[in-house]
């Protein structure tokens, strides 16, 4: 059964698309079918993925960008377009549904019709659904093991929609005071989605049309952008540190306790929640974004020089304990 996972903060600048984007590469290399979507508006994984041409193909009225795909829906003229994703990697079973600048007019109609839609009205649960029931058409359609949703930084319409046909959720965060201060606004709003996506499902007595459940489950989150000593045994610098230190308590206080009691929480044997830590990469990602590819497989080819071309190559040890766990994730339920 394919596994969901969004990939939301409502903090921006923490280096999510980044992260998504090498996990997903690095997941598809162990023999897993991996679709990402991207819900940010922004556009940035789709950009980190493909050439321009392939970008304004996509866009296109006969495309299939997440804009295109639901515009019929966006324009109150028909349903989801079925339409494949891109394939994007030549060395695993990686696909993408690229993004689109317009997504954000979509948030719109999502906003208008969410309070019909929570008494059950058809039109505009089909507009709620939309998102949902192309990831799950898409996802079939390429028997995708793993589907990850990279979704933009805020507490809107739209990402409510689009996390809410997730089976999990990730929280990248930096070591910093608004990554701390994000993580209280974060629970409380997904306390709320939670009751209003129930009276969704409860007002709604159509039976064919699928609507998401919007419970998706907390698994953890991921420390970035921090800097590390020169000697990276050592851990952080100091300065980040200090918040470094906060972090787990703070999730524990104003995510996971607000969705435990939700059934909404992965309990790991561990006992906390962290899934791992990814430092700043500095000036190699400038170079892994002209070249298309993830940072560790960037070679002098793609103007790597002296000490960076070693950074490079071990830079994949930071993501193998993350991909583990989301591996061992996409294989729940088939024991």
């Amino acid at each position: 059964m394919t596994k969901t996972i969004s990939i939301f903060n409502n903090k921006g600048g923490v280096g999510k698309t980044t992260y998504m984007y090498h996990v997903a590469h690095m997941l598809s290399r162990r023999n897993l079918t991996v679709l990402m979507v991207d819900c940010d508006s922004q556009c940035n994984l789709t950009a980190y993925s493909m050439q321009d041409a392939e970008v304004k193909r996509a866009w296109r009225d006969d495309g299939n960008s997440i804009f295109q795909v639901i515009e019929p829906v966006y324009r109150t003229i028909g349903d989801i377009r079925q339409r494949s994703p891109t394939h994007v990697s030549d060395l695993g079973d990686l696909w993408l549904v690229p993004g689109d600048l317009r997504l954000s007019n979509f948030e719109d109609l999502l906003g208008d019709t969410w309070s019909s839609a929570r008494g059950g009205n058809e039109p505009a649960l089909r507009a709620q659904s939309a998102i949902h029931r192309y990831i799950r058409f898409a996802a079939d359609k390429i028997k995708a093991d793993l589907v990850l949703i990279d979704l933009g930084p805020n507490l809107g319409a739209l990402n409510r929609a689009v996390l809410a046909t997730s089976d999990y959720f990730i929280t990248p965060v930096a070591p910093d005071l608004f990554s701390l201060q994000g993580t209280e606004n974060l629970g409380n709003k997904l306390v709320a989605w939670r009751k209003e996506w129930d009276q969704c499902n409860a007002a709604w007595s159509g039976g064919a049309l699928s609507i998401p459940k919007g419970r998706p489950s907390y698994l953890g989150y991921v420390v970035q952008m921090h800097n590390i000593r020169a000697n990276a045994s050592e851990g952080m610098t100091a300065g980040w540190a200090i918040y470094g230190e906060q972090l787990e308590p703070a999730i524990h206080e104003n995510i996971v306790k607000k969705l435990q009691s939700l059934g909404q929480v992965v309990q790991w044997d561990e006992g906390d929640h962290k899934l791992g830590q990814i430092p700043n990469l500095h000036s190699l990602i400038p170079y892994s974004l002209e070249a298309k590819k993830p940072v560790f497989d960037c070679t002098s080819a793609d103007g790597l020089r002296g000490a960076h071309i070693s950074r490079a190559a071990e830079s994949v040890k930071h993501f193998e304990a993350i991909v583990s766990t989301l591996q061992m994730v996409a294989k729940w339920d088939d024991c």
